[in-house]
């Protein structure tokens, strides 16, 4: 069966009806919406962040912690190493007092003393400062009338600290102020005297 299609009649010139209409399409069906994430994924999701953010702090804290734990141990071991070479700078203070400290000795004892002060230890303990239990040893006690506290008089031998660390106390004399009793008793000894030699006479 042959159709003719053609818009225009070839006969009669004239535009046919209907010529030209295609047969109707269906319209394509609408996309599928998408799938929505399941409520149950989102809460596992939620909860393996969290495990992470939690592990990453965990992880942090224990770095740190490493960190601190190994400063402690350094500080204890240069800490060790200095209190055994105490005397031995003990031994160089005395014979720095006694004229002694010459020639190449004195080139050792500097180069010593210098590496000691490097790894932060320091020789503390004045004649003349304020006595501090906390930082002092007293080894003699006395009564002044020339100091108005507890004094270090004399030191018998240094102190030494490791940054804020003390190694080992500073060894005094101390001099401690006059009792107001015994000025007083003596004075009125004194008055006492004064007062009977009038009588006698």
């Amino acid at each position: 069966m042959i159709r003719d299609n053609r818009r225009i009649d070839p006969e009669t010139g004239e535009v046919r009806q209907g010529a030209g209409k295609t047969a109707e399409q269906p319209s394509p069906a609408a996309p599928a919406e998408a799938p929505r994430p399941d409520d149950g994924v989102s809460a596992q999701l939620a909860e393996r962040t969290a495990d992470l953010q939690r592990l990453q702090a965990e992880y942090s804290n224990y770095r740190k912690r490493v960190e601190r734990d190994r400063v402690v141990v350094r500080e204890q071991a240069v800490a060790n190493v200095l209190a055994e070479l105490l005397p031995v700078l003990d031994d160089i203070g005395r014979a720095r007092d006694h004229g002694e400290l010459t020639g190449g000795f004195a080139k050792v004892s500097e180069a010593l003393e210098s590496a000691v002060g490097k790894l932060g230890l320091s020789a503390f303990g004045t004649k003349g400062e304020a006595f501090d239990p906390t930082v002092h040893e007293a080894l003699m006690h006395s009564y002044s009338a020339e100091v108005t506290e507890p004094t270090c008089v004399e030191i018998l031998q240094p102190g030494y600290r490791l940054g804020e660390r003390v190694l080992r106390p500073a060894r005094v004399a101390v001099a401690e102020p006059e009792e107001p009793s015994q000025g007083s008793a003596s004075e009125t000894g004194e008055a006492g005297e004064a007062a009977a030699d009038p009588e006698d006479n």
